[in-house]
């Protein structure tokens, strides 16, 4: 199938004439004002090894509703020892270089280029992009995960951890804060084992794009956050949510 190139205009085809691999196009820059036009179409950047940038919109894609996110009783039990301090939007570059660093299975080296990074970083400044962080004790970072925030979605890019659970605690404080703010889902964009444990799901692809549709037409919130709830308050409100009882 013929494979769109794109060029210094800031123009991408449907998302449903994606590849059976889900790209959409090649080429471009990872410019804030491109990253903002990818993701408000429900397309992603994913930088391969000597190839052009790559955009994606994959079918099915990856979702997370707040109704059904899975806290496991191990983690859960974690949380209220209150092991980390979560703060947003303090450290995005640190978080970055983390994720970047994080060893991934069956990848060698990082997709976050530097390229990546700058355009994210100008996001943040914008108050568009957001990090999420888990210090601990002795003040020093320990998992941590950063993503863009668009109307009601949350787009998530990716997460670190150096300590036990860290970066799912500081997931969990996400994804309770985001419920309390009227959020409508968060964007995993791919399949991860680690995920599916969280309750992500696979919908179409139409089926995304008619929700991220309705996710736009609300005002972005804008940072920098700072969260209401803390890990044991976030945990209550997804409890809530799901009619579960307090424990």
């Amino acid at each position: 199938m013929p494979v769109y190139m794109l060029t210094d205009e800031l123009k991408f085809p449907p998302p449903e004439g994606a590849s059976p691999e889900g790209v959409v196009a090649i080429g471009g820059d990872a410019s804030p004002e491109r990253l903002i036009l990818a993701y408000s179409l429900g397309i992603f950047p994913w930088p391969h090894r000597e190839l052009p940038l790559l955009w994606f919109s994959p079918d099915p894609r990856f979702i997370l509703s707040f109704e059904r996110v899975h806290i496991g009783r191990s983690l859960r039990k974690h949380i209220r020892a209150r092991p980390y301090t979560i703060r947003t939007d303090t450290a995005f570059a640190a978080v970055m270089q983390g994720c970047a660093q994080s060893p991934r299975p069956g990848q060698d080296g990082t997709w976050i280029t530097e390229e990546l990074r700058r355009g994210f970083t100008s996001l943040h400044e914008q108050g568009l992009a957001h990090s999420i962080e888990a210090y601990d004790q002795n003040e020093q970072l320990v998992g941590g995960l950063y993503g863009i925030s668009l109307g009601r979605a949350f787009c998530g890019e990716s997460m670190f951890a150096c300590a036990p659970d860290a970066s799912k605690i500081a997931m969990v404080t996400l994804l309770g804060n985001l419920c309390a703010w009227g959020f409508d889902f968060v964007d995993c964009q791919v399949y991860t084992d680690h995920l599916s444990r969280f309750g992500a799901l696979e919908w179409p692809r139409a089926r995304f794009l008619q929700a991220l549709r309705r996710a736009l037409s609300h005002e972005s919130k804008l940072g920098p956050w700072q969260f209401d709830l803390d890990p044991v308050s976030a945990l209550a409100t997804l409890d809530a949510l799901q009619g579960k009882p307090r424990e």
